[in-house]
This record gives structure tokens, C-alpha cells and sequence, in this order.
């Protein structure tokens, strides 16, 4: 039967799955489904909703560009329910099976696992995840991928399953690659290519370019090794971050993670006594109801300092590289995963305090040096001003043109 459904989607990366008939070479999307397309259900992952959901009257207003220069669509990606885990395991769909060890241990990260996955496993040659507290970035990280978080307020977000739509979702694209990442973002914003080629022009050379260093307790010196090695021998412009901001950072990674789990109580808690959904989620529903009594009036006061603080840095660089994760991809525990293991991923994550602000930033695969590592590479985030997207897409493409 169609070999088993194309191996049931390229085991979990998909929900639905169209596949195209012919080999035109056109650019295949692939769209997360927590985006509305019409005719489809939108399942944000979860099975009270694939049961119990109406198909979407009309897409998504991000698909716009997509539907008017007919791109295929082979399907919408899985996730982890409500978008609000961060291991990328969904018990109702299948966990998204990451490849990139080798033998399938490790987690896919999440929560747009299905759409990283896609794209490491060839299956799309682009797919839209969205973003709240890392969304896109940690599941390219832990895929081996390319992912741009974009700015927030740049992609409109009427019609995707929200969680913080006043303060931190965003969607943007995944691919394998840096051209294919471009490819993407001309789909959600008109013009794209060309902003792209501007800033190619500007800035055609590494050596133009001054990246802020941030360093972060608790990494693993390998992959520090690893970005310094990577931005060194491409010839950027390198600048220590002072510990001054490095306490900053730590205090907006702090609130980060407060809004978002606030912000996912207070827009998706209709769902906490729903038949279906699952004990994790309904975890995070309860950590955000006592932090919203407890810490989420002072991190929304803190948020406008964090930007101004970020501001202040961006005069001084063109970006702040800092890794993705503190330490590689963990393996999936014995019994699968638990409150206890989203909270250990999620405090592995560098990339809230970036939604928190809502600049952009990009997740780019950096080969790590031979140590035995099960993950051959790990992943730097570059973090730019607002709306400097195609700036920081010339920036990974001279990462990876390895020049």
C-alpha cells in the first residue's frame, strides 16, 4: 500500500501526507499543522482536536505568496501537542523520528519535530514551523538543519494555532540549507529576494561582518569549541560579550519562559479538561496558571529594558552568536518523556530570551570536532536587529560556503 504510506510519512515527520507525482523539481513546502489550510483540519498535534476539529474555511493568510505562485504543498508536519513541549514526542501521532544518531535515539526537538525532520530526511524542500520560545531553532539544532526564527509582528499570525500571539509566536522556515532557507522566506515575505541580494552586496565578506560572543554557563565546552573554531577560521569580526550582559541575558531567558507558559494557560487553557489531551501538556497548562499569579506581571515590565539593552549591543555588533543548545541532543528516556524531561530540554535552550525580544535569529549545523560525539554537529544561533532577516541569511550562508 503505497509502501506502507511512504513508510507511515517517513515514520511521524508528517500528518498528512501528498506527495507529488512527478519530478518537476519544483520546491516542495511541507506546513506545520498548527497552520490553517483550507479544507484540512488544523490538529495542533492533538488528538481531542483531530477528533473534534472542522476542516479551516480558507488558509492561513502566510500561505498567500504559496497558493499565488503554486507552490505544492506535500503536507502538513507533526508536533508536539499545542506547541508547548520542547522534546518533539507526540504519543498520539508518532514521535518524528530523528535520524541524525544514527539509530533514531535521540529527540527531534520541538515543537516543529514533523517539519525538521521533513527536511533532513529530503522528504520537503522547505517546511514552515512556528516559533515561541525556540520552536523552529532547537528542532534544527537537534536535526542538523538550517532554521530562521523571524521578527516578531513580520509574518502574520491570523490563523495559526496561537499560544503568545501578543508577545512571542512567529513562523518562519526550515530547510537544509541556506538557499533553500532564502526560497522559504521569499514565500512569506514579498521581496525577499531581493533584500537578500542587497545584503549580499553589502556585506560580501566575513571580515565586514562583527559578531558579539556570548558565552553561557553551563555548555558544553565542545560546542563552544566548536562555534569559536567556525567563526575564527570564516574571519568575522569576534567580540567578547561583558559579563554585564551575559546576567541580562539570564534574567530575559527567566521571563521568556515565563510568558510563554502564561501565555499557552491563558489562550489554550478551554482545552486542560478535554478527553485526549495529554498529562504534559496539561503540566504546562498548570505551570503557567501558578506562574501567572506569581511572575508574569514583572516579566512583562522587564521586556521593554531587555530590548533596550539589545538595541544598545547592536550598535556596537552586527550580530550575538551564542549555541543553540548547551549540549547536545538527549536521548529519549526508557519510558518516554516526562514533565521532568521537557523542563531539562527547555533549560537547554538558548532562544528565549530572543522571543522574549522579538528579534530574529538563525539556527546553523556546525560541525563539531571528533570526540567520539554520537551528534556530529551541533548548532550556532545568530541573533540579529529587528527585521535584519536576509542580513542574517548572508551571514550563515558565509558560514556555510566553509570560504
Amino acid at each position: 500500500m503505497e509502501k506502507r504510506r511512504e513508510r507511515i510519512a517517513r515514520e511521524h515527520a508528517f500528518i498528512e501526507y501528498h506527495p507529488l507525482l512527478d519530478d518537476s523539481g519544483r520546491l516542495r513546502l511541507a506546513v506545520k499543522d498548527n497552520i490553517d489550510m483550507k479544507g484540512e483540519v488544523t490538529t495542533a498535534g492533538s488528538a481531542y482536536l483531530a477528533r473534534t476539529a472542522a476542516p479551516a474555511t480558507r488558509d492561513a493568510p502566510l500561505l498567500k505568496i504559496v497558493r499565488e505562485r503554486h507552490v505544492p504543498i506535500v503536507g502538513k508536519t507533526n508536533m508536539t501537542e499545542f506547541a508547548v513541549t520542547v522534546s518533539g514526542e507526540n504519543r498520539h501521532f508518532g514521535t518524528p523520528r530523528n535520524r541524525f544518531d544514527g539509530r533514531h535515539e535521540v529527540i527531534p526537538g520541538g515543537s516543529s519535530s514533523g517539519s525538521a525532520v521533513a527536511v533532513k530526511t529530503g522528504m520537503a524542500d522547505v517546511a514552515f514551523g512556528t516559533d515561541t520560545a525556540g520552536s523552529i531553532r532547537v528542532p534544527a539544532a537537534c536535526c542538523g538543519v538550517y532554521g530562521l526564527k523571524t521578527t516578531f509582528g513580520l509574518v502574520p499570525l491570523q490563523g495559526v494555532f496561537p499560544i503568545s500571539p501578543k508577545y512571542l509566536d512567529t513562523v518562519g522556515p526550515l530547510a537544509r540549507d541556506i538557499d533553500h532557507l532564502v526560497k522559504g522566506m521569499a514565500l512569506l515575505q514579498r521581496g525577499f529576494e531581493s533584500r537578500y541580494d542587497e545584503a549580499r552586496a553589502e556585506k560580501p565578506s566575513a571580515k565586514q561582518i562583527r559578531i558579539g560572543r556570548l558565552y553561557l554557563d553551563g555548555t558544553d565546552p565542545a560546542i563552544d569549541k566548536a562555534i569559536d573554531q567556525t567563526l575564527a577560521a570564516r574571519h568575522f569580526k569576534v567580540v567578547t560579550l561583558p559579563a554585564t550582559f551575559k546576567r541580562q541575558w539570564e534574567q530575559a531567558q527567566k521571563d521568556g519562559k515565563v510568558v510563554a507558559a502564561v501565555d499557552a494557560w491563558l489562550h489554550d487553557r478551554e482545552y486542560n479538561d478535554k478527553k485526549g489531551v495529554s498529562f504534559l501538556t496539561k503540566a504546562v497548562f498548570a505551570l503557567g496558571e501558578v506562574q501567572y499569579h506569581t511572575s508574569y506581571a514583572g516579566a512583562l515590565k522587564r521586556r521593554a529594558q531587555w530590548q533596550h539593552t539589545l538595541r544598545d549591543v547592536f550598535k556596537q555588533v552586527d550580530f550575538i552568536a551564542v549555541p543553540t543548545l548547551q549540549s547536545l541532543p538527549p536521548k529519549f528516556p526508557f519510558w518516554g518523556s516526562s514533565i521532568v524531561f521537557e523542563l531539562r530540554v527547555f533549560d537547554m535552550q538558548n532562544t528565549v530570551a530572543v522571543n522574549y525580544a522579538g528579534n530574529p535569529a538563525l539556527a546553523i549545523p556546525v560541525s563539531l570536532p571528533s570526540h567520539k560525539k554520537v551528534v556530529p554537529v551541533t548548532s550556532l544561533q545568530l541573533i540579529g536587529r529587528p527585521r535584519s532577516e536576509a542580513a542574517l541569511l548572508n551571514a550563515g550562508r558565509l558560514i556555510e560556503s566553509k570560504s
